[in-house]
């Protein structure tokens, strides 16, 4: 199986060979189409140029001259119109020519070689060593006229240039590959760590610790999945807290009832009074039961945000009032005063469930307030945001409990909440509704004194 170290280094290289392949076919394309002419152009002066100055310096020996000529660093082929010719300079590799290329020259024509001198893909034609590929001028030595045939003689000129470039270009092809396999690693070194990371997570353990210092993309996702893994350690302990607190909350009402069932069973000689007693308890810790079941199963809708909402415009106002009308035996039972300011605002939400928000405030508020308290509800409108406030001089709650009342199954007083029938969800089902409007909820609360909700919430 190929690792993805195996997998970047190899592509890499093929890229690289690509690339050179990609680069010389595109140089040559470059010397056919615009080099080739100016080379053309430039040898055919320079032929020219050697034509003048023996026309202009006839009595010095023409061999001796082309010697010369050719140990400069160009190759030339003098031949006369009967075919007899001799080379000066570097060999050509390729030594034929067209008969009538010969004669057109010494008939007085510029035979372009150079110029036109068959492409090919891999070759570039400047470098093909052959007397085709070379420019022909007419020049007369000693009232004959000769065909001189000349081209650079590219072994001699850039001979030392091509084995220095051939050799940067094989130094620099093996450092490149070297290099590669260098950096490839350092890239691939977190990413391996990060596998042995998801292998520990997929057996529980979350204690990670990839000590990934580096700015890029995988330093990022280096830290968001140690972040991810921290969330998840944290989740799977919120999950075995949450078993707990369930296994707990159902065993308690459970023992209680088969506790007082028995009781009523093998106890024949009960008062009426206390067989009600102890029927009244059973009915108060079904209810309970049932009671954390709906929630439960509230709960477990809202997390999985399978439940869409709903949303509707209505009266936010209206809709207090009948929360309000709903409670009213209950704090009209306990003689509290309802201080309310409630202009009519309508928002865009679920209805349904914002319903129940006001309920889970409004009973508590009821439940923790005193006979006689007051509490008060109030409506406001913020920028592009209403507020709901809910405020009772109720016990209030303790500052060390504040940053946990929207834990599941937090009680800030165990035994009291026993007796008021609480789950410990009311406040965590609020608090996921709101979040699920895109609002916000915060509280404020002082032992004795009371506490006061706040709810903001998009208008639209």
């Amino acid at each position: 199986m190929k690792t993805l170290y195996s997998r970047i280094v190899i592509t890499t290289i093929w890229i690289m060979m690509l690339s050179s392949v990609i680069a010389f076919v595109l140089s040559n394309v470059y010397y056919q189409y615009n080099l080739k002419p100016f080379n053309d152009q430039k040898i055919t002066a320079m032929a020219y140029d050697i034509e003048s100055f023996y026309k202009q310096n006839p009595d010095i020996d023409v061999d001796s001259y082309l010697t010369h000529m050719g140990k400069l660093g160009y190759q030339i082929y003098l031949v006369n119109a009967d075919g007899a010719g001799a080379f000066y300079g570097g060999e050509f590799r390729g030594k034929n020519i067209d008969p009538e290329v010969i004669q057109q020259v010494v008939s007085g024509q510029t035979y372009h070689g150079i110029l036109n001198f068959p492409s090919k893909l891999f070759i570039t034609g400047f470098f093909d060593n052959d007397l085709m590929n070379s420019i022909g001028v007419p020049i007369s030595i000693q009232g004959v006229t000769y065909a001189l045939f000349l081209r650079p003689d590219v072994t001699v000129q850039f001979g030392e240039m091509r084995i220095f470039f051939s050799i940067i270009m094989l130094i620099s092809f093996l450092l490149s590959i070297l290099l590669v396999g260098i950096i490839t690693r350092h890239i691939v070194k977190p990413i391996v760590r990060l596998t042995e990371a998801t292998k520990r997570i997929s057996q529980g353990k979350y204690d990670l610790k990839l000590n990934v210092k580096r700015r890029d993309e995988i330093g990022k996702l280096a830290n968001h999945f140690s972040h991810m893994a921290k969330g998840l350690e944290q989740l799977e302990q919120m999950r075995q807290e949450f078993v707990s607190n369930v296994s707990h909350e159902i065993q308690s009402p459970l023992a209680s009832i088969q506790g007082f069932s028995q009781t009523l069973q093998t106890s024949p000689g009960l008062s009426e009074e206390q067989r009600q007693h102890y029927l009244s308890i059973i009915e108060d810790e079904s209810r309970r039961m049932s009671q954390l079941s709906k929630q439960l199963l509230m709960l477990a809708s809202l997390d999985k945000e399978e439940h869409i909402l709903e949303k509707t415009t209505f009266d936010l106002a209206a809709q207090i009032k009948q929360v309000l009308s709903v409670t009213e035996w209950s704090w009209r039972s306990k003689d509290l005063a309802i201080d309310l300011e409630l202009p009519s605002l309508f928002i865009y939400g679920d209805q349904q469930l914002l319903h129940q928000v006001w309920i889970n405030l409004i009973t508590n508020c009821v439940k923790f307030t005193d006979v006689g308290g007051t509490i008060s509800i109030r409506i406001y409108r913020q920028d592009d945001h209403c507020g709901v406030e809910i405020s009772d001089t109720g016990i209030g709650i303790a500052q060390s409990d504040l940053p946990h009342i929207f834990n599941r199954f937090y009680k800030a007083d165990a035994a009291r909440n026993r007796k008021e029938t609480s789950t410990g969800l009311g406040l965590s089902i609020t608090k996921k509704i709101v979040d699920l409007h895109q609002g916000h909820i915060e509280v404020e609360s002082e032992l004795g004194k009371g506490t006061t909700f706040r709810v903001l919430l998009p208008v639209v």
